[in-house]
């Protein structure tokens, strides 16, 4: 049941009339007919009391369940738990929408498009990761190829997954990293910077290697890898190798980046060639003009 009011029926469960007993929310449909007569209002004071108590999704189901218990007599312990229940599904749906927008991720790419046979990453690869049982174990991934293989795509795939489940993602490029850092040292607040970012399940640099890094860059990517290590998953993305991040940024912070970045992790190279172009030049990329 969503948060908003619809009529709802009761299929068979096998209880007693008046008795529905423990029936989820899968056992109440909505009615087939448009025609039903809608839900009386709940009372000012019922409204006053649910407002008062910011309980808005129980609020708006209520009037139709309500109605329904009394036409089908529930028994009052699993009105509570249907109209609790609402309250739950709604709070965490918006839950999800607002990590999803905190989360900064940059396309909107989910599993739903992402093309798994035409992509170079092993189907059980794929697989295993899409689980999500390695940010459990608090792994890292680095994902490695040319561009447009795929790599951003992947990523923000398992990070959409990784919201759906109830966890928080944090999404970066390596130049937005070292800017948040940068702002963060003129305030001197870069530990609580650092230890915010951090407390995301999933942590994305995206896209290393794509503009030069100098030593603020290192620095921010050395202490985030570094807060996070065995304490937090972090994704990375390159067209390096991560064993080359010592050609874009200072040999020493690279060299104890890369050694607690690749402590835990799974390593993911793509190959080909771009997707992206591969498209562009079928005519695929826009819709043709009439």
């Amino acid at each position: 049941m969503t948060a908003t009011a619809r009529p709802v029926t009761r299929r068979a469960t096998g209880t007693r009339s008046g008795a529905p007993g423990s029936a989820s929310l899968a056992d109440l449909v909505p009615a087939a007919t448009p025609a039903a007569p809608a839900a009386p209002p709940l009372g000012a004071d019922l409204l006053a009391v649910l407002t008062r108590m910011r309980l808005p999704y129980l609020r708006a189901a209520a009037p139709q369940v309500l109605a329904t218990a009394r036409a089908q007599r529930w028994d009052p312990a699993e009105v509570v738990r249907v109209l609790l229940s609402e309250e739950i599904t709604g709070r965490d749906a918006a839950t999800r929408r607002t990590r999803r927008k905190s989360a900064g991720l940059p396309a909107g790419k989910t599993f739903a498009s992402w093309r798994a046979a035409d992509s170079s990453i092993p189907p059980g690869t794929q697989t295993g990761l899409a689980t999500l049982e390695w940010i459990g174990r608090a792994e890292n991934l680095a994902v490695a190829g040319p561009s447009g293989t795929g790599k951003s795509h992947f990523v923000e795939a398992i990070a959409h997954k990784v919201i759906d489940a109830g966890m928080r993602v944090a999404w970066f490029t390596l130049e937005s990293l070292t800017a948040t850092i940068g702002r963060a040292a003129v305030d001197g607040t870069v530990a609580k910077t650092i230890a915010r970012i951090a407390r995301a399940e999933l942590i994305v640099i995206d896209d290393i290697g794509m503009l030069p890094a100098g030593q603020a860059a290192g620095e921010a990517f050395y202490r985030l890898i570094d807060a996070a290590y065995e304490r937090r998953s972090v994704a990375v993305t390159s067209n390096l190798h991560p064993a080359g991040f010592d050609t874009i940024m200072p040999k020493t912070l690279a060299t104890a980046t890369v050694d607690r970045l690749l402590h835990h992790a799974h390593v993911v190279l793509t190959e080909g060639t771009s997707l992206r172009l591969a498209e562009a030049t079928a005519g695929a990329g826009v819709i043709p003009l009439t």
